[in-house]
């Protein structure tokens, strides 16, 4: 251990302690841990459609399979727990897996448990399940109409909640603006995509009736109620253990808490732990993700570009079932709907709705994409329409310096900021005058180049009370407050003067060890070495509330603050010991390189870890005032946390951060592919506890911001099939699509924090993605109305606005009689073959089950229904997708022996498939040609595969379909060696999808 301390830590970018572990392999992740012996493992079986009935489920063959012990059906799952809690009041039940109908593509309703995961996997296959296919809604304003399928029977609808919001006087203000102004703003789902998936390993103890379950969770929060009410036992029989590292998260990870339920059962039925790590496939289609909205927003603008109301009227699309925390993400930023400026008149309507889709959760930012994407749409919009500056708009409309601390229309305090300095700054050192002269540079040669403003309030240490505003006020005064944060830290001193730090905050890449260490050092004068920082969660064993966990980036400005304060109390214990020992008043203590003195004296002194040690090895030496142990718990509770009031205002979170970017953006005049030239984004975060670390956050979020401006979208077909379920189709950013940001900070400390520090680990989530909208916007029309901007901005939806609409195919596919049979991924296709065998044999060859069998690729067999339907069983693979399928074929429009329609209906445990090709047989001098024109469409988990794969895959089945006829009926000819001539004399085949 080092002597002397010289300078402070806090706020210098010193080297990172979790790094050593991290970079030489050593980090200690779930998929790690070691296991107890006889530890199985989980596997599910997911729903292949969007939305249907389940009528039956046959798992005697599965439970048959080797090394299964347990197969687990929804209904199983039902008879031992509770309905997971919603956060509105609604007639609905929310069940980890399906009991009686499935609502997404991906949902769990059957778990397979056996000795390793290859078994279970393979044994969650024999499965069989039939299913009563439904109309699916995906489209969230579709959802609301009166026709649209419903997911929940005993809601009635999809509209599961609704409320209206007035603050100050909207109506009037509108009345008296001289302009309304309002856009519709589409914000599509994306999500966060850690590299390590979710991760669960729990065992049930019959003797105690409790859980033992370690997750690589975020919590435990308000989640390890919602998870023990579920599993029917008190909180003290839920013991809820985090790894020591995680693979990042960014909020996604607080969806596992459903796994941790089906885990912990799935214990309790195999009798013995169970282990399940998440697959990249199951986590892409059925982990949470960001909600998607819709949003209509009006402002009302005096001639100058003031802004005197705001009209907010958001669907919010939650998916197949309202999972806590949820509609956290809508409610979120309630106190924030005015964002930065200044604006005293409000109205709000929220609706909240259920759709085919993937049930949503926090992701990074959550909240703020959606909102700011829709504000900062709407500055860009009154500039054009006013004739006005864009940047000048915001200026005029920035909440001024002196206002703080700041109360906005619907409650939020914000807490400090000087935003016109900050922005003024920004221009000034991001260099927005040249950014200028190169667009007007770049317009002068023809180029389309744009510039995008955003101005973002960042929020963090959220209020548990904000989710309440779902309520009304009568609800809410019938359930009782619900209000604040609570950050949780324990400090303690060993006999050698050694001091742990252990607090209840599970880190995913923020510095946890890092930064406490340094505040902790810092306090007692000591080398960072001194002080070891544990951050994984124990409920059993640790400090820890409701509110305790990493999120709604509460690390610095709670976490950090809970930890300075309980080393300050710590200071002063030991600083009267250190009084009473050196015969000096406790004034005259001073900390100095390891040592406490005497300010006036420095020889006068002891070393740290002496004084510390006294309590341990003679306690009876200590002032009266000091209690036996030096050892501090620090619950931290900010005041300004409220509950929402009877007018429904909400102080939604604590601290209020200020973003302004700028960017400029280029359209490659040939691709209409996007480009960013130039990013720059000013922070004022607060007070800057590690500089590097803060740069770092700031650089994750834009990565990811630029991900879901240029390239992320979780896309579905109109029956709920998953259409971006790998990586080949969700497309992330890497090194080359992420530009070097210009990163600059002002810094104002928040007066409502202990160290003056706000959150900064979500903010270019929100404020990117509108910066380059508008950007692309100004690039595309630089004056008039504005082009409607939709997320993901890719080449393809640019290239209409560039080059206008797409011609119509020269030689398109005809359409056939038959209806498409899914609504998933299309595919069509064409091909021939000329084979040594009659049009009367062929035809003959067609209706024979044999035949069929013979020539359908994967086929275990294939019975007669009747003349012209068949049944089979098959087994594909698409890519790394294989599973096995039953198929229903029908020959139909039959003109003997000249042509057939063959259509056909698969169904299996990773999807779902059909369609219908024609067939024509055509005389010609070396026997019989076979054309044959396919369409067909795909759903669930094979549709998920990407495109790539999927459409050559395709070919290759079909076509290998008509090889394999082709051999067949060529085995009627002449020898081996013509009959292989014959075969391939002219074999031609194609496909597009």
């Amino acid at each position: 251990m080092k002597d002397t301390v010289t300078e402070t830590l806090v706020g210098r970018s010193v080297a990172r302690v979790e790094d050593p572990a991290l970079l030489s392999g050593h980090g200690r992740y779930i998929d790690d841990l070691p296991v107890a012996p006889g530890t199985l493992a989980l596997a599910f079986l997911r729903s292949p459609h969007g939305h249907a009935d389940i009528r039956s489920i046959d798992t005697a063959e599965a439970a048959r399979a080797p090394g299964v012990v347990a197969v687990i059906t929804g209904q199983d799952v039902a008879a031992r727990t509770r309905s997971m809690t919603v956060g509105v009041k609604a007639d609905v039940e929310c069940w980890p897996m399906a009991v009686d109908r499935v609502r997404y593509v991906g949902e769990p309703l059957v778990m397979v448990v056996a000795t390793d995961r290859y078994l279970a996997e393979d044994a969650a296959d024999l499965v069989a399940v039939d299913y009563g296919p439904l109309g699916s809604v995906v489209d969230p304003v579709a959802a609301l109409s009166d026709d649209a399928p419903v997911l929940h029977p005993s809601l009635g609808g999809n509209l599961i909640n609704e409320r209206r919001f007035r603050y100050g006087d909207p109506e009037a203000a509108f009345e008296a603006a001289s302009s309304r102004i309002g856009i519709d703003v589409t914000y599509p789902r994306s999500a966060c995509t850690p590299i390590e998936t979710y991760g669960v390993i729990a065992n049930y103890e019959p003797g105690e009736d409790a859980y033992d379950v370690t997750a690589n969770f975020q919590g435990p929060f308000s989640i390890h109620a919602v998870v023990a009410r579920s599993l029917n036992v008190p909180g003290n029989r839920l013991r809820l253990r985090t790894p020591p590292d995680s693979g990042g998260s960014f909020g996604i990870k607080q969806g596992v808490f459903p796994y941790m339920i089906l885990a912990g059962i799935a214990a309790r039925i195999a009798g013995a732990p169970v282990k399940w790590i998440e697959d990249r496939l199951e986590h892409l289609s059925a982990s949470v993700s960001a909600t998607n909205r819709q949003t209509r927003i009006e402002a009302a603008v005096e001639a100058d570009g003031r802004i005197t109301a705001l009209d907010w009227d958001q669907i919010e699309d939650c998916g197949a079932h309202l999972r806590a925390p949820e509609p956290a993400t809508l409610y979120r930023m309630h106190g924030n709907m005015t964002g930065a400026y200044d604006i005293q008149n409000l109205a709000i309507r929220n609706r909240v709705v259920l759709t085919n889709k993937t049930p949503t959760g926090l992701n990074r930012g959550f909240g703020g994409p959606q909102i700011y994407f829709a504000l900062e749409r709407l500055m860009d919009a009154i500039a054009r329409e006013l004739g006005l500056d864009r940047l000048e708009v915001i200026r005029r409309n920035l909440i001024p310096a002196g206002a703080f601390p700041y109360r906005t229309a619907s409650g939020a305090l914000y807490d400090s900021g000087d935003y016109a300095t900050a922005l003024n700054r920004a221009v000034a050192e991001g260099g927005l005058a040249e950014l200028y002269a190169r667009r007007e540079k770049a317009r002068a040669e023809g180029r389309r180049y744009g510039i995008g403003f955003a101005c973002v309030v960042e929020p963090s240490v959220s209020n548990m009370g904000y989710i309440t505003t779902v309520l009304t006020p009568e609800e809410r005064a019938k359930a009782g407050p619900k209000n604040g944060a609570q950050a949780t830290a324990t400090i303690a001193i060993d006999p050698l003067g050694s001091v742990t730090v252990k607090v209840a905050s599970v880190p995913q890449g923020q510095g946890h060890r890092t930064v406490l260490a340094q505040v902790v050092a810092d306090k007692f004068a000591l080398p960072m070495e001194a002080v070891r920082v544990l951050a994984d969660v124990d409920t059993m064993r640790d400090a820890w509330s409701i509110a305790s966990g990493n999120y709604a980036s509460r690390f610095a400005p709670a976490v950090a603050g809970a930890t300075e304060i309980a080393a300050t109390r710590l200071r002063e214990k030991l600083a009267k010991v250190a009084a009473t020992q050196l015969n000096i008043a406790l004034e005259d203590v001073s900390f100095e390189g390891g040592r406490i003195r005497a300010k006036g004296n420095p020889d006068n002194s002891l070393s740290f870890a002496r004084v510390a040690a006294t309590a341990h090895w003679s306690p009876g030496t200590l002032p009266d005032s000091v209690d036996q142990t030096l050892r501090e718990t620090v619950y931290w509770s900010p005041p300004e946390l409220e509950a929402p009031t009877a007018e429904d205002g909400i102080n939604s979170s604590l601290c209020h951060g200020f973003i302004f970017d700028f960017c400029g953006v280029e359209i490659d005049p040939e691709t209409a592919e996007p480009k960013i030239d130039r990013y720059v984004t000013m922070h004022d975060c607060g007070r800057i506890l590690h500089p590097a670390m803060v740069d770092g956050q700031v650089r994750g979020g834009f990565a990811q911001a630029v991900g879901a401006a240029f390239l992320e979208e979780y896309a579905y077909g109109a029956d709920g099939s998953f259409q971006s379920g790998t990586l080949a189709d969700y497309l992330l950013p890497t090194v080359i699509e992420v530009p070097e940001p210009v990163i600059l900070h002002h810094e104002t400390p928040s007066p409502f924090t202990p160290l003056g520090a706000k959150g900064v680990g979500e903010g270019n989530c929100m404020s990117t993605p509108v910066c380059i909208a508008n950007a692309v916007a100004d690039a595309l029309a630089p004056e008039g109305d504005s082009p409607d901007i939709v997320l993901p901005v890719t080449a393809a939806k640019l290239a209409p606005h560039i080059f206008g609409d797409e011609p119509a195919p020269k030689d398109p596919v005809p359409e056939t009689k038959a209806e498409a049979t899914t609504g998933g991924r299309k595919l069509t296709g064409n091909g021939r073959a000329v084979v040594q065998a009659s049009r009367a044999d062929v035809w003959q060859m067609l209706l024979d089950p044999a035949t069929l069998d013979a020539i359908i690729p994967g086929s275990h067999g294939v019975q007669k229904v009747d003349e012209t339907r068949f049944k089979a069983d098959v087994t594909l693979g698409v890519g790394p997708v294989r599973g096995r399928y039953k198929a229903d074929i029908e020959l139909s429009d039959l003109d003997p022996p000249n042509a057939v329609t063959l259509s056909g209906q698969a169904v299996g445990a990773l999807g779902t498939g059909g369609g219908h090709g024609r067939i024509t047989l055509t005389d010609t001098d070396d026997g019989t040609e076979i054309a044959y024109r396919y369409e067909a469409e795909i759903g669930g988990k094979v549709a998920s595969v990407g495109g790539r794969l999927l459409d050559g895959a395709a070919k290759v089945v079909i076509g290998e379909f008509f090889r394999a006829l082709a051999r067949y009926c060529g085995g009627a000819g002449p020898g081996p060696l013509a009959r292989l001539m014959g075969l391939f004399h002219r074999i031609t085949k194609g496909g597009q999808s």
